[in-house]
């Protein structure tokens, strides 16, 4: 889903890679920028429960949403904020959730990331991890089963989420089904504080796409250009018929697991290797190096982004949250509350 941060040019359309990139970025910035104010809040008291930063992973997120269709089907998990903004999540819905707003996709009932739009293929997340591949799964084959074609299942994951049961099970379910999945896997170095030496002992993880019958990419996720491009072909291969594609995007994660997390455990040499480059400096550099944009472009930008996050945090922050003693604590399936933002 294509949109733009205001001010951010339509771009020519004989240069979409180009414009791209200029869209990923605009969504990046959104996100570090929306990142940050929840952490601000949550030192502040303002949020309950946690508050999990995708800082470093944006260029790969971004990279997987403007690469999607309305069409589409996307699971995204804690650190991907660009990834969600660039497939249409509005930033006042992120502030309502971790707010607790009653007026949220969740109706205030559950903190920080576990919200989606089913029906717009935005899936709400589950937080045992592995388990949000079989549900993007069980997505595709309903649409085959209905006779719908076209389109592509994105399920998100960290490294240390291929260790389970659930992400190997799921990936055989995809090959033998021929979905077009692509399962984009973060490796960020550690899972949680365990790093990849205790996790895995293959060299590479897209290794494991041959046992399955996948097709393997392996990207820089540092890079915005290169997760576009890797991402873009991923995508396009699974919904030509080319089934499951498994994507390994090699990162490092520049914060803590969440904001509890001191993240005291990451050897500093690590953070000094290009794993620990920040992809959000690396995009400006790159959006300057192309003549994108210019230094003053970007900071009209940031400008823009933090008075609509501004601008997003004061609306929720009058909004109600939910009345325990009136709320009727069902299913937001039932019929009585699907869809009735209003009512509450």
């Amino acid at each position: 889903m294509l949109e733009t941060v205001p001010g951010l040019p339509a771009g020519d359309a004989t240069a979409l890679g180009r414009e791209k990139a200029v869209l990923a970025y605009g969504f990046m910035l959104r996100a570090r920028l929306l990142d940050d104010k929840f952490a601000t809040l949550y030192r502040a008291g303002k949020i309950h429960g946690g508050v999990f930063l995708g800082r470093g992973q944006e260029a790969l997120s971004a990279a997987i949403g403007v690469s999607l269709r309305d069409s589409d089907v996307f699971a995204p998990l804690i650190r991907d904020a660009a990834g969600r903004l660039a497939f249409g999540e509005p930033i006042v819905d992120a502030v309502r959730n971790y707010l607790g707003s009653a007026l949220g996709p969740m109706r205030g009932r559950d903190g920080n990331v576990h919200r989606g739009y089913p029906r717009e293929g935005l899936l709400p997340m589950i937080s045992h991890l592995g388990a949000m591949i079989s549900v993007v799964n069980g997505v595709l084959f309903a649409r085959r089963l209905k006779g719908q074609t076209g389109m592509v299942g994105v399920a998100t994951l960290g490294e240390g989420g291929t260790s389970t049961g659930a992400f190997h099970e799921a990936l055989n379910q995809a090959s033998i089904e021929k979905l077009p999945l692509v399962m984009v896997v973060a490796n960020n170095q550690f899972a949680y504080s365990t790093p990849n030496s205790r996790q895995f002992a293959c060299d590479n993880l897209a290794d494991r796409a041959l046992g399955y019958g996948m097709g393997a990419h392996n990207v820089d996720g540092t890079s915005l250009p290169d997760c576009l491009a890797t991402i873009g072909q991923a995508v396009e291969t699974a919904r030509n018929g080319g089934g499951p594609q498994l994507v390994v995007a090699s990162l490092l994660r520049l914060c803590g697991h969440g904001e509890h997390d001191d993240a005291g455990y990451i050897d500093p040499k690590l953070k000094a290797s290009p794993l620990g480059r920040d992809c959000l400096k690396l995009a400006e550099e790159y959006l300057l190096s192309q003549k994108l944009a210019d230094a003053a472009q970007l900071a009209v930008w940031r400008s823009q982004v933090v008075g609509e996050i501004e601008e997003a945090v004061n609306q929720v922050q009058r909004e109600p949250t939910p009345d325990p003693f009136t709320e009727k604590w069902t299913a937001l399936s039932s019929p009585h509350l699907n869809e009735m933002h209003d009512e509450i």
